[in-house]
């Protein structure tokens, strides 16, 4: 191809909404309102009624929406949270954040989220909550996760960060748990302009607390119920993101129809991503797995296609949380954080490109 295949074009993807954004941005300017307005208050209902929950919190960040419902729950310091080793930084840096232990399980190796026959072993006297991750748009098998939540008295907490509308059986992401944790960051299926998040849930008490945690602890101006978080979703971003809601479901069947190209004609030697039946995965990322990973991402870059690697170094890995995790062992994060490649699937590729792709993967040698 003579244009570079970028992995991502954030400019080009947004271009396609200048319009509407253009009229969003001036709707909020004239307003003269910017904080916790009316825009907030619409997406609010709009997403919530998307995910198919009684409430949706707007808030400032994904890492925000993380921490908020676990502090919600007011845990005894040094409660454990149990999450996946495979997991993005953000998710461990939640539990720390909201006081908790991040207690890691292995995950399943076809799908990459959380395995639930793994979390069992895990469980301690201190364990509070299971926080799973739906990784690269693929819910987790929540049937399975809710009862073994159910049987220990345990808090569920849904990543959503990457699953925006994926759904398990008959229920979206975010509507199978206590309480859903989404980022729109400007990459996610549903994407900001800026850092942005959102908590989903069907717990009057607990989003009753998580309105008042977001804005200092406050309800009622000047009165502080909770040491709470300067963590709102602010009008414009609110704005932007109800323009490009209505459009979620193009996008992701996009995506879809995308990674079907992928599917259908990567060659078998690569590990492609799973389907199954009760799933409907919306590929925020569609990864690869290949022993030659690096050697693989470089011919892709000669070849004019850029590519990513969600992610390079597992969390026990990281300089930062080496610590947290010593002498702790986690080899089939390490084996999919080693061999994981990510294809362009943006909602501004095209079916050509991607064939483009698949056909300079199977090429590789």
């Amino acid at each position: 191809m003579n244009e570079r295949i970028e992995y991502e074009s954030l400019l080009k993807v947004n271009a396609l909404f200048k319009a509407d954004y253009d009229a969003a941005f001036e709707a909020v300017l004239q307003s003269g309102w910017f904080i916790m307005g009316k825009q907030l208050a619409d997406f609010e209902k709009e997403f919530a009624t998307y995910c198919g929950t009684k409430h949706c919190i707007g808030v400032a960040s994904g890492l925000d929406a993380i921490v908020l419902p676990l502090k919600a729950y007011d845990f005894p310091e040094g409660s454990e949270v149990i999450v996946p080793s495979n997991a993005y930084i953000a998710c461990i840096l939640g539990v720390i954040n909201a006081g908790c232990k991040a207690v890691m399980v292995e995950p399943d190796i076809n799908t990459y989220n959380i395995n639930p026959d793994n979390i069992e072993a895990a469980i301690t006297t201190k364990t509070k909550a299971i926080l799973v991750v739906h990784l690269y748009g693929k819910i987790c098998n929540m049937t399975a996760i809710n009862h073994i939540a159910q049987k220990h008295d345990l808090k569920v907490i849904e990543d959503c960060a990457q699953a925006h509308g994926a759904q398990h059986v008959d229920k979206k992401a975010g509507n199978w748990s206590d309480a859903g944790a989404f980022s729109f960051y400007p990459t996610k299926n549903l994407g900001a302009l800026g850092d942005a998040g959102a908590i989903t849930t069907n717990d009057d008490a607990l989003a009753e607390k998580l309105l008042s945690l977001r804005n200092y602890g406050s309800k009622k101006k000047y009165e502080n119920d909770h040491i709470g978080f300067n963590s709102r979703l602010d009008e414009m971003q609110a704005a932007f993101l109800r323009k490009k809601l209505l459009k979620l479901d193009d996008i992701n069947q996009h995506k879809n129809k995308l990674a079907s190209i992928y599917n259908s004609k990567l060659d078998d030697r690569f590990i492609k991503p799973v389907a199954e039946t009760e799933n409907y995965d919306v590929f925020h990322i569609y990864n690869i797995r290949c022993s030659k990973r690096d050697e693989l991402k470089s011919y892709l870059n000669d070849k004019g296609i850029g590519t990513e690697i969600h992610y390079p170094t597992p969390p026990h890995k990281q300089p930062g949380y080496r610590q947290l995790f010593a002498g702790q062992t986690f080899p089939l994060s390490e084996e999919i954080h080693a061999t994981t490649l990510s294809l362009p699937i943006s909602y501004c590729h095209t079916e050509e490109q991607v064939n483009y792709v698949a056909d300079c993967v199977n090429n590789f040698k």
